[in-house]
């Protein structure tokens, strides 16, 4: 279940909080205005403001009856002015709104442009960035290892990367061995296996041995995705078929020219891949693994400890944006938003394709499937440990690995449970979970029994 899933339901328990997440229950958000309220504010004092007068308020009044008839009985006019009686509001706002500045307000993020990216891309034509007090520059950028390099050599504060490339960078695979963390998942779900039109009567991946096959980066869902559905069809991927890293923006070319039989990639390049005409879908990621994650929102150590209200208010207008990107009512308006050439640059149709779910398959179907791709930005430390193990499995990663040390450093998961709870959501109560890859079960427990449980691996 996402953590966004109806989860401001005015039906669900009065304290789960107000859609704003400066109130402790709907009743309260609707009776509060002004500084008690979550009306849109003028500026960024109004806005601490209202988050010290709301969490005053909450401190009397603990509980949301109480707090209910208080408003009802005085007003939030009456209520704010006796509040400030007892508490000194306005030195506490000065001191919380200082506390909380931004160290660096103008940024640089990176993004490869792909819908796995949109909620680091929409933040900024949406205006996310600027309602956490950020002048965000996104930078359209090539590929994964450019990706690396410019935000490693800080010329970029943060940027949309893998899901296993912090996880890589801070154990030292590829590159020098730099401490980056992860406070949030881009998505989840949003790939595809795509083959050449040519290939439409090999649906078995049986009939693949010696196909060409492009994945985005070698520290990729995608690289280990389709080596899980390779080696579970009884393929060595590294023996059977060829495996070739290309950047997302060139596999349609790629695959127009022959060079390479088919890709698990990105969805809005498996469906500008069946708009040219050049090749069919032959399933969606989530038929391997429904709720995978795809790409996050990551920062380096450095960054994090020398401008943490900046990362703070990044991470915060990332997770607001993702619960925006996660209402398919909103879909429309995101592909629109992110279509522009300085974004991801393609034709809206495609992209609503994807964001909505609604897609032709390039066998001459269209289907339907409103989880094709999913937004949730908890990082799940059980994502990491299973990420490592298939690091693991495939040589990437020699010897003894401690899981959960290194899921810990790298998924920020307490620090954004705290950070979503702050900002009114719900997340999870724990940061491991089991789940199927392909009918098995995956115990984030027992890590290094999951490894040598595959027949298909490389040798120790």
């Amino acid at each position: 279940m996402s953590t966004f899933d109806n989860p401001f339901d005015p039906n669900r328990n009065l304290r789960d909080g107000c859609a704003c997440g400066q109130h402790r229950s709907v009743a309260e958000h609707e009776q509060a205005t002004a500084a008690l309220s979550c009306e849109p504010v003028e500026s960024e004092e109004k806005r601490y403001e209202g988050v010290v007068a709301s969490a005053v308020m909450r401190a009397m009044f603990p509980q949301d009856v109480a707090r209910r008839a208080f408003l009802k009985s005085v007003g939030a006019s009456t209520a704010l002015a006796a509040l400030s009686q007892f508490f000194p509001l306005q030195t506490a706002t000065e001191v919380f709104a200082q506390a909380g500045t931004p160290e660096k307000k103008d940024l640089k993020v990176g993004f490869i442009p792909i819908t796995c990216a949109t909620p680091i891309i929409m933040a900024a034509p949406l205006g996310f960035y600027a309602k956490h007090g950020l002048n965000v520059e996104v930078v359209k950028t090539a590929g994964w290892a450019v990706i690396r390099d410019k935000t490693i050599n800080k010329e970029y504060d943060a940027a949309h990367m893998l899901a296993p490339m912090p996880i890589a960078i801070s154990l030292g695979l590829g590159a020098n061995a730099i401490p980056f963390a992860v406070p949030a998942i881009e998505n989840i779900n949003g790939q595809g296996i795509v083959l050449a039109t040519k290939h439409k009567d090999k649906r078995d991946p049986k009939d693949w041995k010696g196909m060409k096959f492009a994945i985005p980066f070698d520290y990729s869902m995608h690289n280990y995705l389709l080596r899980y559905y390779l080696a579970e069809h009884g393929l060595d991927p590294d023996t059977d078929v060829q495996l070739r890293s290309v950047p997302p923006p060139e596999m349609v070319a790629n695959l127009r020219a022959d060079n390479i039989d088919g890709f698990l990639a990105p969805d809005n390049i498996c469906q500008r891949a069946i708009y040219d005409g050049v090749g069919f879908m032959h399933l969606l990621s989530k038929e391997i693994w429904d709720g995978h994650p795809c790409c996050s929102f990551a920062a380096s150590r450095e960054f994090i400890t020398t401008a943490p209200n900046s990362f703070a208010a990044l991470t915060r207008a990332i997770v607001d944006a993702t619960a925006y990107a996660s209402k398919a009512e909103n879909r429309k308006q995101i592909a629109e938003a992110i279509a522009p050439a300085n974004y991801i640059n393609a034709p809206v149709t495609v992209l609503e394709q994807v964001l909505t779910g609604t897609y032709a398959d390039g066998l001459g179907g269209v289907k339907t499937d409103a989880k094709r791709v999913d937004f949730d930005p908890f990082p799940w430390q059980s994502f990491a440990v299973w990420m490592l193990t298939q690091m693991k499995r495939w040589g990437q990663i020699k010897g003894d690995v401690d899981y959960k040390a290194v899921a810990e450093q790298v998924y920020l998961a307490t620090d954004t449970k705290k950070l979503m709870t702050e900002m009114g959501l719900s997340p999870p109560a724990s940061a491991y979970k089991s789940f199927a890859v392909m009918g098995k079960t995956f115990d984030p427990a027992k890590a290094e029994d999951y490894v040598a449980s595959f027949k298909i691996r490389k040798a120790s």
